[in-house]
């Protein structure tokens, strides 16, 4: 999907590779992207340049990235994601509080950091541009139900407060093949021959671990589920009204 509005972001990593990694991944999706090595080049850019978001290491030489945040925090209203090698719960806390948007751990997927980016990014926009974002282009497909809005181009899973919900590859996959064919009962083996590409193997429980990690991310009470149902014996049927447009 390619950016509808000019995007300004600051890729600080110590790390060339990393910072080559997100900017051509970033510009693939239509994104404006400048990188920084360090504290020095991350305020020599502010000084110089807008910036709509900056992506922040936090394992930088000299200043960490929590003191960086913390200083970016008391002079400018710019979203901040931070991607740390650090996997402590502390420190995603110690992130968030000094001013972080949000704390990315790695290795990380590239999916996973661009609809991170997306969900930080909607939240930094003006109501009405927020809107124009979420409704997306006229001509794009998308799938709505109990609050849900999903969208196959994009892969994106918007949630009723407008936050992108975080869905692996085989999720989506799953999800979207439900919203496609609601009230419809699916045995295992109709599952798996929808979702080509995965290793499935019929005597093992990967499909029931599947729905069951992605009742998790859409059911309110995932134990009891209303969307994905159990049909015994037989499979699942996505038991909601879906409208398509």
């Amino acid at each position: 999907m390619v950016a509808r509005d000019p995007v300004e972001i600051l890729v600080v990593d110590d790390e060339p590779e990393i910072r080559t990694l997100l900017r051509e991944y970033f510009e693939l999706e239509g994104y404006h992207v400048s990188e920084a090595k360090d504290g020095a080049e991350l305020r020599g850019h502010l000084d110089k340049h807008p910036v709509t978001l900056i992506t922040l290491d936090v394992n930088l030489p000299g200043e960490d990235g929590f003191a960086l945040s913390r200083e970016i925090r008391t002079k400018r209203n710019v979203p901040i994601v931070m991607i740390s090698g650090k996997q402590d719960p502390i420190d995603r806390i110690v992130g968030l509080e000094l001013g972080a948007d949000d704390y990315i751990t790695k290795p990380f997927h590239l999916r996973e950091v661009l609809a991170r980016v997306r969900a930080v990014l909607r939240r930094y926009q003006p109501e009405d541009r927020r809107a124009a974002s979420i409704a997306g282009p006229r001509n794009e497909e998308r799938y709505r139900f109990e609050g849900f809005e999903l969208f196959p181009q994009r892969r994106e899973l918007l949630g009723a407060n407008g936050h992108c919900i975080e869905l692996t590859t085989a999720e989506f996959n799953l999800l979207e093949m439900f919203a496609a064919r609601p009230s419809r009962v699916m045995t295992r083996d109709n599952i798996m021959d929808v979702l080509k590409g995965h290793d499935w193997s019929p005597l093992d429980r990967s499909i029931d671990t599947l729905v069951a990690r992605l009742r998790k991310k859409i059911e309110p009470d995932p134990d009891h589920p209303k969307l994905i149902k159990t049909v015994r014996a037989v499979g699942y049927v996505f038991a909601v009204e879906v409208q398509k447009s």
